[in-house]
């Protein structure tokens, strides 16, 4: 095992910082805006803001990649986020706290698109299950921290988002030093909803729903403890119970799917994640223990039903089309998680905190609804499509990881050909056939990339690139 992560030891340190900041903020933004004063609206509006900046990460940041390499533009990406994290009590204002939350979004979307393309050139298929597993529980322990962090931190005041973002700049540096030739290998983002359905109608239905109501609780989460009025401390836990029930859910619920059609599974999730929702807004938790315990049973039964419909989809696609699956169902998870807070945010002003677990609660009895019917209308995918169940390419993480190592001649995937730390010799006009053929046509008209641009960059960091090879 040892000998698997010492490669990529650098880079989960640098996950671990880079989560352990963005879990902290997790918890802390709805809290400090309650006190704040702003609205359950406003609350709502920052975590759809977070969430549509990621979409837009997903689709963009492979350009700040094939532009500047892995580790310049991960630096980037890291200074944005250090930068966001730090903003808020500067600008102490609902619309700019939503959009440095969507930038926020934007960063963490790159983040995972570097990492995981990283983690992927590294893999074998002898080392894939452990090393993807082991960036799997990182990332769930360093989320989970963070939230923790909010305990002993005073959410008043500007040390909290100091921390965060000290803990986010960090994140650069085991990155920044380390001596591994960074990968070649990076997935385009290419979201076509219609062949998606086509392919399996549950899954991209599900992944939406499942972003309705997951990405609602995980943000809207500790605005609804604070407004029954629990302490700095039950927030946290109350926050962190729905990660940690979803994380101890997903090996077993995963195993369970592969004896069965996947759709029972997720029929029987849907079902027990809207039952325990509107237990919650019917009868609100008199006491921090009893909504504890009952947040960390939602998270048990909701948190792996997006894992359970990707999986779904991967029964029903060779492998040459995992990356296009992974991201289409990623997108199609980030586009519901949008909606959901803000729509939940509404309800709240109606209903009380209630309102975001009434809403919940419908999401998740109509999901079962469609995949009962859709159970009419289609069997189970043949024993030679069903795969075996794999968290690391199902995971609800970048959607860059997937069951299968990534195949560069797949028109989803595009080695750069202009790197720092350069695979092959620069050249600009492959670098323009690359980026034409990933995306079937013209560059955008502000993308321009010049001989000299490559050739300067080569001399300069060549020697680095061949020293370590040589090693």
């Amino acid at each position: 095992m040892a000998k698997t992560l010492n490669p990529i030891a650098a880079l989960l340190l640098s996950v671990a910082l880079m989560l352990l900041g963005h879990g902290l903020q997790a918890t802390l933004l709805p809290v400090r805006a309650d006190l704040e004063g702003f609205s359950a609206i406003a609350i709502g509006g920052m975590s759809s803001a977070y969430f549509g900046g990621f979409v837009l990460g997903c689709v963009l940041a492979p350009y700040a990649v094939l532009r500047a390499g892995h580790i310049r533009a991960f630096a980037a990406l890291v200074s944005l986020g250090s930068a966001s994290a730090i903003l808020y009590p500067v600008l102490n204002e609902p619309i700019a706290w939503a959009l440095i939350r969507g930038s926020y979004g934007f960063t963490l979307a790159g983040f995972y698109l570097i990492v995981e393309s990283w983690l992927n050139e590294r893999a074998t298929n002898e080392n894939r299950g452990a090393l993807m597993s082991t960036y799997i529980i990182v990332n769930l322990a360093a989320i989970t921290g963070g939230q923790l962090l909010l305990t002993v931190i005073n959410p008043e005041g500007f040390t909290a988002f100091v921390l965060a973002s000290v803990a986010v700049s960090l994140a650069v540096v085991p990155i920044s030093l380390t001596r591994s030739q960074q990968p070649a290998p990076i997935t385009f983002v290419r979201f076509r909803p219609m062949a998606l359905y086509r392919v399996s109608p549950a899954a991209i239905v599900g992944s939406l729903f499942i972003g309705l109501a997951n990405g609602t609780n995980w943000t809207l989460a500790p605005l609804y403890a604070r407004q029954i009025g629990f302490d700095k401390a039950d927030v946290a836990y109350f926050a962190s119970a729905i990660i940690f029930g979803g994380a101890l859910a997903q090996w077993p619920i995963g195993r369970l799917s592969d004896r069965m059609d996947r759709r029972y599974v997720l029929i029987g999730l849907a079902l027990a994640s809207g039952t325990i929702a509107g237990l919650i807004a019917g009868f609100e938790p008199t006491s921090a223990p009893l909504a504890i315990a009952t947040a960390g049973l939602l998270g048990f039964a909701s948190q792996p039903a997006y894992s359970i419909a990707a999986a779904h989809a991967f029964d029903h696609v060779e492998s040459d089309g995992f990356v296009e699956t992974s991201s289409g169902l990623l997108l199609a998870n980030g586009i519901g998680s949008t909606i959901g807070p803000f729509a939940a945010s509404l309800l709240m002003t109606q209903m009380g905190p209630s309102g975001l677990y009434a809403m919940i609660s419908v999401v998740m009895f109509v999901l079962a609804a469609y995949i009962i019917f859709r159970m009419q209308v289609r069997e189970r995918p043949s024993a030679r499509l069903h795969t075996e169940f794999d968290l690391a390419g199902t995971a609800q993480v970048g959607g860059v990881l997937t069951p299968e190592l990534l195949d560069e001649s797949s028109p989803h995937v595009v080695v750069p050909e202009f790197s720092p730390v350069p695979h092959v010799t620069p050249d600009a006009e492959a670098v323009a056939e690359a980026w034409e053929t990933a995306w079937e046509g013209d560059l955008p008209d502000d993308i321009d990339i010049t001989q000299s641009e490559a050739d300067e960059d080569a001399n300069a960091l060549g020697d680095a690139g061949m020293d370590d090879k040589a090693r």
